[in-house]
């Protein structure tokens, strides 16, 4: 059985960590690489960093940004928001990314995703997925969750695989921030339908919640953000937990008289 992930989410705005319910009501949740740092000595297996503006704002992900990662952490991290050609993708390699995550510019133009991964392997992409359900149907939404668009979250995920993306960054727009678990049924459905990683976001608020999503939802890695920013829980006593409970997790040793921060 493949290792679980655990992954940390830092979404970034303006230079700084933030942090919100359904991706409204931000607030600041500190110094990015700083908490990349923290979050690399904790066990994190990965940490994928989001420029939240990026797209709506026109603007470029922040290459400074992954410069400033690559030289304090030794695990492989993600970078998305504003990528929007192959030189773009590659451009993020470049200053120590090890893989890049695009979202609206994908549903606007799904050759995207064939093209960078052409270029620089579908290990290196990685396509984030907002969803939301109306009607009793999920449906990938855009923007932040703002624009609501014509595609099945479903039917998005299977082209996503075919196209030859690596993986998939699933998030439930009805979860993001609200700490009462996952949306494991869209989840499983996604993670049942593809034949590449799912990382399921959006909900996270006990360690259950991450058993639940690995166990029920069929995840590969769960994602989350608000619970580990604000110390409502930590990476590595989630890993021990899941661990204890029968899944392969990574876990780092424990230091000897090792106290909480």
């Amino acid at each position: 059985m493949l290792t679980r992930r655990i992954i940390p989410c830092l979404d970034v705005m303006n230079g700084r960590t933030v942090k919100g319910t359904n991706f409204a009501n931000l607030q600041d949740a500190g110094d990015p690489v700083t908490l990349g740092a923290h979050y690399a000595e904790e066990g994190a297996d990965e940490l994928v960093f989001l420029d939240i503006t990026a797209t709506v704002e026109k603007r470029k992900t922040l290459s400074d940004l992954a410069k400033r990662v690559s030289r304090v952490i030794n695990i492989p991290f993600t970078v998305g928001g504003g990528i929007r050609t192959v030189k773009d993708a590659a451009s993020m390699l470049e200053y120590g990314a090890d893989k890049i995550s695009i979202n609206t510019r994908a549903v606007d133009n799904p050759e995207i995703i064939t093209a960078i991964a052409g270029e620089l392997g579908s290990q290196a992409v990685v396509v984030a997925v907002d969803v939301r359900p109306y009607n009793g149907e999920w449906m990938v939404v855009t923007h932040g969750g703002r624009n609501r668009t014509s595609r099945r979250a479903v039917d998005w995920c299977l082209e996503i695989w075919e196209r030859g993306a690596g993986e998939i960054l699933l998030t439930s727009m009805v979860g993001d921030g609200t700490k009462k678990g996952f949306s494991l049924d869209i989840t499983r459905r996604i993670s049942e339908s593809v034949g590449i990683p799912v990382i399921a976001s959006g909900g996270a608020g006990t360690p259950a919640d991450f058993y639940d999503v690995f166990a029920l939802g069929k995840a590969d890695a769960a994602l989350a953000a608000s619970v580990f920013h604000f110390g409502t829980l930590r990476i590595v006593e989630v890993k021990e937990y899941l661990a204890a409970a029968g899944l392969p997790m990574r876990l780092l040793e424990r230091k000897e008289n090792e106290t909480e921060i």
